[in-house]
């Protein structure tokens, strides 16, 4: 049985367990920060879940899923950096507590750490695992370049945006469920299985994230709802009525006022669109659960993931 405060428990005290030289704190000290910051903790869940669905004592797979917590965490680090971004998790992002050049080499310091973690593992898991984790950051690090370069472009598709969440968001927890499954000895057949799910699973999870942005109670969201609206970030919403509606949005664009998100928030509605983002999120929810089904774990496994599954992709926060 999997139980999911366990497998948290694991994965804090891994956390905490980790240490670092005390010689260079302008260079550490930026780490322990991030890493403290908490989240979800979901990628580091999958692995060890995984694991032990494939019938193996998850605290095999704990290294593993250090360093995709520790990968997860540079890829924030860095975005923030990228973004401009001032605040994560409610406290100030480490290229504004210090500043960029240490968020940089911080960063670039959490990516060799995970890929040292990573590779804790026996030998002959070893070239198949670091193939699969590269593969998985150098297709990240793809999906991070587009989606700088939609903030340039007023004629990006739905085809193109799915992509890049694809490769941002999906892509890392496919390689999480199928490390936890590669730990295990799993068949070829269930890591590629996982894989899916996982990805699939990533493509709700992002759409749910663009449907709270703005349709989200900000009572139980966490923060205030309409920050995409007025970034005019590209997300399914915008991109769908930039094609449906070109002229009414256009005359939004680049304004930053509580009357713009109540005027584009209105858009989306008479569009229908918090129906049929909802409806595409169901859409990927059901293609998780299918790859999870050819994935054939014990039951009480598959009706873990599915809980998991569903609760990712009716959160409300």
């Amino acid at each position: 049985m999997i139980e999911t405060d366990h497998l948290q428990k694991l994965i804090q005290e891994g956390i905490d367990s980790l240490s670092f030289p005390a010689g260079l704190p302008g260079l550490y000290e930026p780490i322990s920060y991030t890493l403290e910051a908490g989240g979800k903790r979901l990628r580091p869940l999958l692995v060890l879940a995984a694991c032990k669905a494939c019938g193996v004592n998850p605290e095999e797979a704990l290294n593993q899923a250090l360093g995709i917590e520790m990968f997860h965490n540079f890829t924030l680090l860095h975005d923030d950096v990228m973004d401009r971004a001032e605040t994560r998790r409610g406290r100030p992002t480490v290229h504004i507590k210090w500043n960029t050049p240490t968020a940089i080499l911080s960063g670039d310091t959490m990516l060799t750490l995970a890929s040292e973690l990573m590779s804790r593992c026996p030998d002959e898991k070893l070239p198949g695992l670091l193939r699969l984790f590269n593969r998985t950051a150098i297709e990240i690090y793809e999906g991070q370049q587009m989606d700088m370069d939609f903030e340039r472009r007023s004629d990006v598709r739905v085809e193109e945006y799915m992509e890049m969440i694809r490769l941002k968001t999906g892509v890392l927890l496919g390689c999480a469920v199928s490390v936890g499954a590669i730990m295990a000895h799993a068949s070829d057949q269930t890591v590629r299985a996982l894989y899916e799910f996982g990805v699939n699973l990533g493509l709700a999870f992002q759409l749910r994230d663009d449907y709270l942005d703005t349709f989200g109670d900000p009572a139980t969201f966490g923060k205030n709802v309409g920050g995409d609206i007025l970034n005019d970030k590209k997300t399914w919403l915008l991109i769908t009525s930039q094609s449906e509606a070109p002229d009414e949005i256009s005359q939004w664009l680049g304004e930053r006022s509580e009357e713009k998100i109540k005027g584009v928030t209105d858009i989306y509605r008479r569009l229908d669109l918090p129906a049929r983002i909802n409806r595409l999120i169901d859409e990927y929810t059901v293609a998780a659960l299918d790859s999870l089904a050819d994935a054939a774990l014990p039951a009480q496994a598959s009706e873990w993931f599915t809980s998991l599954t569903s609760g990712l992709t009716n959160r409300i926060s």
